[in-house]
């Protein structure tokens, strides 16, 4: 699916921190999360797990989406993420994209950026494939 439309999510953890999916097509994942003091560490800046949420949100969401059909589900399997900016107020823009899509495992890059286009975070996300129970 590729929308205008943002797709707010209405699954537990990603509607918690705000996910609001606004691409969601062959190979690429793109979303928002509008900056919030509960999603701040002590110090000001955005908790490190929220940018490691969003990664694995997206690459999963955009696996799904591509294996489904097969009767398959993805799941997120490890991220690595690395922290070049922060963030403190306005919206965390992501986007996600396929780099390896294999039978059992998918790896995503993930850029997350400030709301001036600076890239703040990279994580490359790994998603395994599994049948469906």
């Amino acid at each position: 699916m590729t929308s205008a439309e943002p797709l707010p999510s209405d699954r537990g953890f990603e509607k918690r921190y705000g996910l609001v999916i606004t691409e969601l097509s062959d190979g690429q994942a793109n979303g928002r999360v509008e900056v919030r003091d509960e999603l701040k560490q002590p110090a000001g800046l955005i908790h490190g797990g929220v940018y490691a949420a969003i990664a694995e949100s997206l690459a999963t969401a955009g696996t799904n989406r591509a294996v489904a059909a097969q009767g398959n589900v993805a799941a997120g399997f490890s991220t690595q993420t690395s922290f070049l900016r922060p963030i403190t107020a306005g919206t965390i823009h992501a986007s996600a994209r396929a780099r390896h899509r294999g039978r059992t495992t998918w790896v995503w890059e993930v850029e997350i950026a400030d709301d001036a286009g600076r890239v703040c975070v990279l994580t490359r996300a790994t998603v395994t494939v599994r049948p469906a129970a």
